[in-house]
């Protein structure tokens, strides 16, 4: 039987809220039948830091009155559990909790064993490699190199998506001189609220070869739902090999549903005291939603800062620096992808990094 486990580690886990210990014990039972180790927890407070990453929530209906009350945000692949002959677990508590499914044991066994299955290790479903990449300061260069990441993955033939997570940050189409490309943009996909079809999403896309791009547009500003980037993240993981996610410096709703669904994220801080200083409070609130947060420090370094001595200040580990590159500027705004060419300081650290997170070899990686 799988443990009770409440801090998960690794691989996300389907989430079980119930304080039923007979629920729970067949929860479990059911998720050992589908090959799957699962978290638990036992009221809204414990699981709300889980709510979002976990593949799968399961709710126990003991608890649908108090994620309903404690205003957890809604998400795709959620059921409410109860059993039958005591308090039936209703459509209408499971529509305003924004459930997917009601399931009643022990009609419902079969069916929960195959969701648990979904769920499982060796299941190619949830396969993608995921990064994030925020910036110091505005102007840190954390959009450059996010696009220079997707760009080298899609060069080394990984089926890559990458997210433009910042609504103020101009569109990562730009980035990548693809802003005539046809395909869906944010707006469009505002309202998904629910389980997305992988290729249906690709197709919809800008793209070129292996490398698709989610952006904004220049219309409306628009709040992104944090369910809609939840259906994103949950299809990009099954779907892609790698997913690029550029992350404003203020999280959202939606920008810490994608950060908690990355492997790793990166920082990217310029040589500077306050750029050092400004840094400090994006790692304050990023931290917390991601355990895997490393810095990257860009320069020149106008007071000769130390990289190391910024990653110290941080207390972050220091995973690459970034040497002047005027002709990576030049290039950009003649529409040129950043690391197209596969040269220069920006591409070597991109082919290094995509290597380290998905364990294989790319062009030139050093």
């Amino acid at each position: 039987m799988p443990p009770r486990t409440s801090v998960p580690t690794g691989r996300r886990r389907p989430l079980i809220v119930t304080a039923d210990g007979e629920l729970l014990d067949d929860l479990l039972r059911l998720a050992a039948a589908g090959g799957v180790e699962v978290d638990v927890a036992a009221d809204p407070a414990a699981a709300r830091a889980r709510w979002l990453p976990a593949p799968l929530v399961l709710v126990g209906s003991d608890q649908a009155q108090a994620c309903l009350r404690a205003r957890l945000p809604r998400r795709p692949r959620l059921v409410i559990v109860g059993r039958s002959g005591q308090l039936d677990p209703g459509w209408e508590i499971a529509e305003l909790v924004g459930a997917e499914h009601v399931a009643t044991l022990p009609a419902a066994e079969p069916w929960l064993v195959d969701r648990f299955v979904e769920c499982a290790p060796d299941q190619p479903t949830s396969t993608a490699r995921m990064v994030a990449v925020l910036g110091g300061r505005g102007g840190a260069g954390a959009s450059v190199l996010a696009g220079g990441l997707a760009v080298t993955a899609a060069r080394s033939r990984l089926r890559t998506l990458l997210v433009d997570a910042d609504p103020l940050g101009g569109g990562l189409d730009l980035v990548l001189g693809w802003e005539q490309l046809e395909g869906l943009r944010w707006p469009a996909l505002s309202d998904t609220d629910g389980r997305m079809d992988p290729p249906a999403l690709v197709r919809a896309l800008p793209s070129r070869g292996d490398l698709v791009v989610l952006s904004w547009d220049r219309g409306e500003l628009l709040n992104l739902p944090a369910p809609a980037m939840a259906a994103t993240m949950d299809a990009a993981r099954r779907g892609r090999d790698f997913v690029v996610v550029d992350l404003p410096r203020q999280l959202d709703d939606a920008a810490v549903i994608a950060l908690q669904s990355t492997d790793q994220a990166y920082l990217v801080v310029p040589a500077e005291l306050r750029a050092t200083a400004a840094a400090a409070r994006v790692v304050a609130t990023a931290a917390a939603h991601c355990a895997q947060l490393s810095v990257i420090v860009r320069g020149p370094a106008p007071g000769r800062l130390k990289a190391a001595e910024i990653a110290r200040s941080l207390g972050l580990p220091l995973v690459g620096t970034l040497r002047p590159e005027p002709g990576l500027c030049r290039g950009l705004e003649r529409g040129e992808a950043p690391a197209a060419a596969g040269r220069g300081p920006l591409a070597v650290l991109c082919q290094r990094l995509v290597a380290e997170v998905t364990g294989r070899s790319t062009a030139g990686a050093a």
